[in-house]
């Protein structure tokens, strides 16, 4: 059983941080990098990004980047008995919804909130697959005070914080703050080698991979890697054709999304650094999402670029689920790539 230091997992997790609202998520990674790094600084789109110079000259310049941002809402309106009214942010499942706890993201600080929807626990309301935009926000606050204290745009997260299930971690926001985790921990015990390394804390990725799309539009590079999470639909009743991956298996080596396809050169040597030093992987192809893997392989000039994800049940939702091996499994393999990459493999000509 693999067994990891996972407290920055934690506190990365418990931060609040929907797309265009990273400022708590920001902070802790920007201060992990400082220590990390050559240069950290923030750009004017909210992204950290932090770079570590190469030994000598003429090695690769890698970006990797993870996003700091997560699903949730912003309130919209505050109805007349109190209830805040919210709009989704991100990838959002009805299904998902009823009876979880938020915070509420005021200026005064977080309140405690309940989701619902109107027609729960209603007759044959089971048969009802509510809309995201029935769902309202149960604050215990009458109007008065929630009008005081509640402003239009105000942020609201799950309220949930990081436990262990045996060899895995449930925890709010382990998309993505596991691949902050990971880049930051790998960046910690990697010594200073040949490639340069410009690491990305990307915002707004939930809503189209924008931070990921303005960083790599100032920073040429050779290659990019998006460390994400990706679906694990290993759970009864699902077909094994259709699990896309698996808990336990290791590292989801990316070969092709809806908006990223890996060059097959570059993915041969990520899968001969995986086999060579035998560390667990599957590979991942065809999910209808993306990663900030595309916005890096588009931007600027362009570059080869691949996705190392930890698999993910339950995604986008106040529970998701990963399992320690795959995670320490992604740090092996992104280490074994900062570490041994060369320019022969990049050479596509």
């Amino acid at each position: 059983m693999a067994d990891l230091d996972l407290s920055l997992l934690a506190r990365l997790s418990a931060a609040p941080g929907v797309s265009g609202r990273e400022d708590a998520v920001r902070a802790l990674v920007r201060d992990e990098l400082r220590e990390l790094a050559d240069e950290v600084t923030v750009d004017r789109m909210g992204n950290v990004v932090a770079v570590r110079h190469g030994a000598g000259e003429g090695g690769p310049r890698v970006m990797v980047a993870a996003h700091m941002d997560e699903v949730g809402f912003l309130v919209k309106h505050v109805e007349e008995d109190g209830f805040l009214r919210v709009h989704p942010v991100g990838g959002i499942f009805p299904k998902t919804l009823q009876g979880q706890r938020v915070d509420v993201h005021t200026s005064e600080g977080p309140l405690l909130g309940v989701l619902s929807e109107p027609e729960f626990g209603m007759p044959n309301e089971e048969a009802k697959v509510p809309k995201v935009e029935e769902f309202f926000v149960d604050a215990g606050l009458a109007r008065d005070e929630a009008v005081a204290r509640v402003g239009k745009g105000d942020a609201v997260t799950m309220h949930r914080e990081l436990e262990r299930a045996g060899n895995r971690v449930v925890a709010k926001a382990i998309d993505d703050r596991v691949g902050l985790f990971v880049i930051v921990e790998v960046l910690r015990r990697l010594p200073r080698g040949v490639a340069e390394i410009v690491a990305v804390g990307s915002v707004q990725e939930e809503i189209g991979t924008r931070g990921a799309t303005v960083a790599a539009h100032r920073f040429p590079r050779d290659v990019a890697i998006a460390v994400d999470t990706t679906l694990a639909k290993d759970v009864p009743g699902v077909e094994g054709s259709k699990a896309v991956n698996r808990l336990g298996d290791g590292v989801s080596i990316k070969i092709m999304d809806r908006m990223q396809i890996t060059h097959g050169k570059l993915l041969d040597f990520v899968k001969g650094l995986a086999r060579d030093r035998e560390i667990p992987h599957q590979f991942e192809v065809g999910l209808p999402g993306g990663t900030d893997a595309g916005a890096m392989e588009l931007a600027g000039d362009g570059s080869p670029a691949i996705g190392l994800s930890i698999p993910c049940r339950y995604p986008h939702t106040a529970s998701e689920m990963a399992d320690v091996g795959d995670i320490a499994a992604t740090m092996d393999l992104l280490e074994a790539f900062l570490g041994e990459l060369t320019e022969s493999a990049l050479a596509f000509d």
